[in-house]
């Protein structure tokens, strides 16, 4: 055989050096599986807040701030001498008497691009009130060049003054609330007077968000102020409004039960999020300067101004109603996630390398996260890691799906951890567990119906964790252990609860497609000798957990089989192909509601990384041989050209991931009328061979359109069976009555 060198090695004459060639070749591989963990750092601060009017304003030039062409056009046309030009308040005033006598839609926007040239050079000089002033001048005044209804001749959104317009609008209100939070944060629910030389204006801020609650706001940060580094897609659309990161604020937990908020014990500490500010202008009140004003003591008045200030949920809405005109929000829901993630706490290399190594350690993190509020008219998205690593390995591929209006309408992505360094059934019947504790909190009268429609997606390790969930164990997966009945076991009663929640199981009636990308189906060859030592050296197992472990086999002589799997006690023990667990698992009882889908990573193996790989692996991704990688229970398998590291984050696999996501919900539009095609996709490029339709969702979400009579009982573990034989799950399962453990009707198929 050649070595990844180009060598030939000859064991029969050197076996001491081929076998310790292999040992370092197989650490050399465990070092590069810790690139499914993945560290970087997310995003950082801007020494400069991002301004798109820098150019065309000249901002940070010698001469600017300054007035764009177009502007000083007009001026000139009015005869607006220099004098006046250099005093910008003569200016304004002027040009407002102007406009109040002529109107017309281009004096608007002229006002509002002096007003906020104004402000800059304020600001500059420390007049800060003078500042606050302009910035909100400019504000109303762009806002009414844009939605204004009293002018003669509409604006033209051909016209570039227009964008620029938005982009003063924007920034000009962005400004405004840097200068009002030095002071102050503005969060939902309060009000604030911002008081300027000639105006009082009262802002009230609302919430707008169908998951989010006032309390949920800590503090707010402005998205212009970081740079992106850590992820691959930036997601920002263009509209009108300020997009910012909105920090939730931990809530204390309540002593009353009744009064306590479960959704709160699946968000995670310090979790950023997205929203957009929006201020909308009461158009009867709205005013702007006016030196003629004054007060009965004959100094001038200032004029009151009400504005609401909104604080809009991106995810719900990716546009508003102004002025009776469908405007679309500036938003940006990569920044916020970046942000997030660049939290030191969630180091990914840390926790994954502390997940596979020191298990016990993340035991006490294990559970199901959300970065989303929690909808109950939205389908989740549950995304499994694999072997060393954690969640955070999933923010390409959530990133890139929740970009999508599609997408973001109809699901809500959670997240799995677990510690990676115990044998995967174990993580398995955990998840089994949490899932069903989630459900009973979230959902205890099981109301939810886009909840029975879950997707499950996972990576390497995680693919069998997931599969898991749709099973019937019956106790095919006791056998692997012993011949004899459960029932004759002796040993504590926590230890047999532990046991039979682990070997005996009904699969999760609420779980309805599983997507496997780079899954062992069939065990790894890394998984050899060498590595399954160097496993055992390495991960620290609890030592309650090895002592149990002694005293059930003490107790319980001649009950267990020579090559039960108990002996197995690391997670890369488990993955071996000689696992007894694996082929019991290929040949289990599906829940016949599920559906599978597949993604296989193909590495050419370029490099010397990729010669070792897969001169230790075999032909595949590199550490998950093609042959195993395949699954024929599948009803769609495509082969992505990407390692075992990458599959999942390629944007092939992003793609199928979503266009599944797709067919789920077009299969439940057109319930109970569809079909399966029951065809398997291979597609050996980076983008799928079909055409990827998306249906029309006319603007449902999709708790309006699922069907009535679905599976709503979601067995966690399923009654300990002593050798009691039942018959196979049908092919359908009649909606008149359950049996015992089994959920009623399912879609047909």
């Amino acid at each position: 055989m050649a070595d990844p060198l180009g060598s030939k090695i000859d064991r029969s004459q050197n076996p001491s050096h081929a076998r310790w060639l292999r040992v370092v070749l197989c650490a050399m591989l465990l070092v590069q599986l810790a690139g499914c963990a993945t560290s970087s750092k997310w995003v950082t601060l801007r020494n400069t807040p991002r301004n798109p009017l820098t150019e065309t304003l000249g901002l940070v030039t010698r001469q600017g701030p300054k007035a764009t062409p177009r502007t000083m056009q007009l001026l000139r046309r009015y005869d607006l001498n220099d004098a006046k030009i250099n005093d910008g308040g003569a200016l304004l005033t002027e040009l407002n008497k102007i406009d109040q006598t002529d109107p017309q839609r281009e004096h608007l926007y002229a006002l509002a691009e002096l007003s906020y040239v104004g402000a800059k050079r304020a600001e500059r000089s420390s007049e800060h009130s003078r500042a606050l002033e302009l910035y909100g001048s400019s504000v109303l005044y762009s806002y009414r060049y844009l939605f204004d209804n009293d002018y003669p001749a509409a604006s033209n959104p051909y016209d570039p003054q227009f964008r620029r317009a938005c982009d003063l609008y924007n920034t000009a209100l962005e400004d405004t609330l840097r200068m009002v939070m030095q002071q102050d944060q503005l969060l939902p629910n309060t009000s604030r007077v911002i008081k300027t030389a000639s105006h009082d204006c009262q802002v009230d801020v609302i919430l707008k968000s169908k998951g989010w609650h006032p309390e949920d706001f800590d503090s707010l940060e402005f998205v212009s102020d970081f740079e992106v580094h850590g992820l691959r897609n930036h997601y920002h659309n263009f509209g009108l409004g300020v997009p910012l990161i909105a920090i939730r604020k931990q809530h204390e937990e309540s002593e009353d039960s009744e009064h306590s908020d479960p959704r709160e014990d699946y968000y995670p500490p310090a979790l950023s999020f997205p929203v957009t500010a929006f201020l909308r202008i009461d158009p009867g009140e709205s005013t702007v300067e006016d030196d003629n004003l004054v007060d009965e003591g004959g100094a001038r008045a200032n004029r009151r101004v009400h504005a609401v200030l909104e604080l809009r949920d991106p995810l719900d809405e990716q546009s508003i109603s102004i002025a009776g005109k469908p405007v679309p929000l500036e938003t940006d829901l990569s920044t916020p996630l970046a942000h997030y993630l660049n939290q030191p706490a969630l180091d990914d290399s840390t926790v994954s390398t502390a997940g596979l190594l020191k298990p016990e350690k993340v035991a006490k993190l294990t559970g199901l996260y959300m970065l989303e509020p929690f909808r109950a008219d939205k389908i989740p998205v549950i995304m499994v890691h694999g072997l060393w690593s954690s969640p955070v390995t999933w923010m390409e591929m959530f990133n890139d799906l929740r970009s999508d209006p599609a997408i973001r309408e109809n699901y809500q992505f959670w997240f799995y951890l677990y510690p990676t360094g115990q044998p995967f059934w174990f993580s398995a019947s955990q998840m089994r567990e949490d899932m069903a504790a989630m459900r009973a909190s979230l959902d205890p009268e099981r109301q939810y119906a886009a909840l029975d429609q879950t997707v499950l997606v996972g990576h390497s390790m995680g693919g069998l964790v997931s599969r898991l969930q749709t099973v019937d164990s019956r106790d095919h997966f006791w056998k692997t252990l012993s011949d004899r009945p459960f029932g004759e076991l002796q040993a504590e009663d926590e230890v047999r609860d532990e046991l039979a929640k682990t070997f005996f199981f009904t699969p999760n009636a609420s779980v309805r497609r599983v997507v496997t990308i780079g899954t062992p189906h069939k065990g790894s060859d890394v998984a050899n000798d060498v590595t399954r030592w160097v496993g055992r050296k390495i991960i620290k197992i609890p030592a309650l957990m090895l002592q149990r472990r002694h005293q059930l086999v003490a107790n319980n002589k001649g009950y267990f089989r020579d090559d039960a799997p108990l002996g197995i006690s690391t997670s890369i023990d488990s993955l071996s192909p000689k696992s007894p667990i694996l082929p019991v698992l290929l040949a289990s009882e599906v829940g016949p509601w599920v559906k599978y889908h597949n993604v296989v990573g193909h590495s050419e193996g370029k490099g010397f990384t990729g010669k070792v790989s897969n001169w230790l692996a075999g032909e595949g991704d590199g550490v998950v041989a093609l042959a195993s990688a395949k699954f024929d229970a599948a009803e769609s398998e495509i082969v992505v050209p990407s390692d075992h590291v990458s599959v999942h984050r390629h944007p092939a696999s992003i793609l199928e991931v979503r266009r599944i996501l797709m067919e789920h919900i077009d299969q439940l539009r057109s319930f109970p009328n569809s079909q399966p095609s029951g065809q398997v996709r291979l597609a050996k490029g980076t983008q799928p061979t079909q055409p990827l339709v998306v249906p029309s969702l006319a603007g449902r979400s999709i708790a309006e359109t699922l069907p009535t009579g679905l599976p709503s009982e979601s067995p966690s573990a399923g009654p300990v069976r002593t050798g009691v034989q039942r018959e196979a799950f049908p092919r359908k399962i009649p909606t008149s009555s359950t049996t015992a453990g089994r959920p009623p009707a399912a879609i047909v198929r």
